[in-house]
């Protein structure tokens, strides 16, 4: 049987969502920043990490966005192939939620409707929206704001399937060398390796999505991903770039089934913001 849902619950599910993930940070984010403002070997790392607290302090209270780049709105939906959508089409509910979040949350709108000619649209849509069908009767909605200091340190390599899994950390490690402070870190580094050229990167995206401090499934990524924070934060780059021992909060791998001529890896950066959040309908 199928179960109905409304696309006006969509959009004020998704309405909600933006103005909640822009203006309180995760509770995965906030531990990780919390843990790493104890083990910070740095005095001056110390003090940005703190820094980075009260700013989120003061967003909480006051209802002031953690970063004045409020994103691209990016989502992945997995929708039940039991459930039908009635009252509207999803992407159109979707992007009316993204509209009305923006608006009346006052958000900074930051979509323009043509790359070359730059005209904003006023309203942060059109949003980005990854769907899978799933079994169930459920439409589970991640939402993931974007904003594009750190989005533009993003990295594709096709690498070549000699290259192996000490070509796919090299990769990791030099896209996180090359963005340095203009990620805004401590980062979180999202990798997808498999697939194909557009397929990587949306793994990578979507890794980013997973709770820090949870690791993949997979015995050898579970390790390549404990391996790689730790040689990023060895790296020296630290808290706002400055110097320091806390680079990365967390380096999170998804892997796919690829060609056997490839080795697609792509590296999303995010900043210490990370904004993630989940709801199920």
């Amino acid at each position: 049987m199928l179960r109905e849902i409304q696309a006006e619950t969509i959009t004020q599910t998704v309405k909600e969502m933006c103005i909640r993930i822009n203006h309180f940070l995760s509770d995965d984010m906030k531990n990780v920043l919390n843990r790493a403002k104890e083990t910070e070997k740095s005095e001056l790392g110390c003090k940005i990490l703190g820094q980075l607290q009260q700013n989120l302090q003061i967003a909480e209270s006051e209802m002031i966005p953690i970063c004045q780049d409020t994103g691209m709105a990016v989502f992945f939906v997995e929708i039940g192939q039991d459930v039908h959508i009635t009252g509207g089409l999803i992407e159109e509910a979707i992007n009316e939620g993204v509209r009305q979040g923006y608006t009346d949350g006052f958000l900074r709108k930051s979509v323009v409707k043509d790359p070359i000619l730059r005209e904003n649209t006023k309203d942060n849509t059109p949003a980005i929206i990854h769907y899978s069908i799933v079994a169930g009767d459920k439409i589970k909605i991640t939402f993931a704001p974007k904003g594009f200091g750190s989005e533009n340190m993003s990295r594709v390599f096709m690498l070549k399937p000699a290259d192996g899994i000490e070509g796919v950390k090299n990769a990791v490690l030099q896209a996180v060398e090359d963005a340095g402070p203009n990620a805004c870190p401590p980062m979180v580094v999202g990798v997808g390796v498999g697939g194909d050229f557009e397929k990587c990167a949306i793994l990578a995206k979507q890794a980013l999505t997973r709770p820090a401090g949870e690791h993949s499934e997979i015995p050898y990524v579970a390790d390549m991903e404990r391996e790689l924070l730790e040689r990023i934060n060895k790296t020296g780059i630290g808290p706002g770039g400055l110097g320091g021992t806390t680079t990365a909060f967390a380096v999170n791998v998804n892997t796919y089934p690829t060609h056997i001529a490839g080795l697609p890896v792509a590296i999303n950066i995010c900043c210490h913001a990370n904004r993630h959040i989940v709801r199920e309908l």
